[in-house]
């Protein structure tokens, strides 16, 4: 199968990888890296095309789905509880002015 041939992918994987890409076009990335970045991303949550062999029809775990949560909470548990109410109120006021 040459490089870029998508026949080997499900239904569902393309639509996902179309919904992904969507999402990155809406956030200002190129048409083409939005592509890239989406079938990246459906590699690394199922392992590439599902039309043949053992195993079709299993569940995906979705890791990349989740990813930004963990690495975000972890984040902010390294930080004391004042640092992070000091960053609170920093934020707040930050949005209150720019709502005035």
């Amino acid at each position: 199968m040459p490089r870029g041939d998508k026949s080997a992918y499900t239904d569902k994987q393309e639509r996902k990888a179309d919904h992904i890409a969507e999402g990155y076009e809406e956030r200002g990335v190129s048409e083409k890296e939005a592509e890239r970045r989406a079938w990246a991303t459906v590699n690394k949550d199922d392992g590439g095309g599902k039309k043949s062999g053992s195993g079709r029809g299993k569940k995906t775990g979705h890791p990349a789905a989740h990813k930004g949560g963990k690495k975000g909470g972890a984040a902010s548990a390294s930080r004391s509880p004042a640092d992070r109410s000091a960053a609170a109120k920093k934020g707040w006021e930050t949005r209150r002015k720019k709502a005035d």
